[in-house]
């Protein structure tokens, strides 16, 4: 019979392995940083005409949110226009539920503008706070293609305006809101 012998086996270490998958991600990460580091561009924001503002970078949250109103609410307007052959009366927008327009609780909280019809062309938002939210005009074309072209004054004293052509309302105060759409916005690079 022969004795038993007594082998000892060690654990494999998993230190070289451990080393080794850590070298690995290091070199990953060197890579992908040194590539977006190459690649990279900065976006500058495109700036603005002294008359205009940017609709995503120039206005409060509620001065925003009745820009928006007003466009979404442009195609139920142009709607109502071939029905009726005039442009509907804000009351009849609000009636119909239509915002900006409608009276509720998000109209009172965005500055409770009280809106009217001028020269069957235009609508003005008079705003009854300016704190919260300026004084709006969005002027309507007869292209139905056209963007409205909508218009902003934080004057608290503000009446409404009488002519209704950019040079006019540029020249009283009023700025003209633009929407810019760039790489900072789409998160789209072109080559």
């Amino acid at each position: 019979m022969s004795t038993p012998t007594t082998h000892v086996v060690r654990p494999a270490g998993a230190g070289h392995e451990t080393l080794n998958v850590l070298l690995l991600c290091l070199l990953i990460l060197a890579v992908a940083g040194s590539v977006v580091a190459w690649r990279g561009v900065s976006h500058e924001p495109e700036p603005v005409a002294t008359n205009q503002l940017d609709a995503r970078r120039d206005l409060s949250a509620s001065e925003q949110g009745i820009y928006a109103d007003l466009r979404v609410t442009l195609d139920e307007i142009r709607l109502l226009r071939e029905e009726q052959q005039a442009l509907p009366t804000p009351q009849t927008l609000a009636d119909e539920g239509f915002a900006p327009f409608a009276r509720d609780a998000s109209s009172v909280s965005r500055g409770g503008h009280a809106w009217q019809l001028l020269a069957n062309t235009a609508y003005f938002g008079h705003s009854q706070s300016t704190a919260i939210a300026g004084s709006f005009v969005m002027l309507l074309s007869a292209d139905d293609k056209a963007a409205p072209d909508i218009w902003l004054n934080r004057d608290a004293s503000l009446q409404a305006p009488t002519e209704l052509t950019a040079a006019a309302l540029s020249a009283s105060g009023w700025k003209q809101i633009v929407a810019q759409y760039d790489a900072g916005v789409t998160r789209e690079h072109r080559h």
